[in-house]
């Protein structure tokens, strides 16, 4: 899996890839059990300090996307049955969008035919 770090974006880099990593697991690109390279790996290939790449991961175990085992890193979760649900910051970055699209002019319609599109 490739991830593409926006240098300019507001968004903070850690959550870049924390982001980038869940949709990678929502779309198939990244299968259950999967082996997720090493921090000091993903930092060098982005070209990022591993802090950051850690603080991403620990984001990821915290939310039960990934396991992690001290001689076998970081994997992608098996199961989810430990993720119920949204988080606030999601359901509060959902809020957002629909705000924006409401604004825009964009229908229910329109803006559910989107969702399915991601879904």
């Amino acid at each position: 899996m490739v991830i593409a770090i926006d240098v300019a974006s507001q968004v903070p880099i850690y959550r870049q890839i924390r982001d980038q990593i869940v949709l990678g697991i929502a779309d198939g690109r990244l299968a259950a059990g999967e082996q997720l390279p090493t921090v000091r790996g993903l930092a060098e290939e982005i070209g990022i300090n591993s802090m950051t790449v850690n603080k991403a991961y620990q984001l990821l175990k915290q939310e039960g996307y990934i396991v992690t085992e001290r001689r076998n890193g970081a994997k992608v979760r098996e199961s989810y049955s430990g993720v119920k649900g949204l988080s606030m910051e999601a359901e509060r970055e959902l809020a957002r969008i629909i705000s924006e699209a409401k604004v825009a002019g964009i229908t229910e319609e329109a803006f559910f035919e989107v969702c399915r599109k991601y879904f």
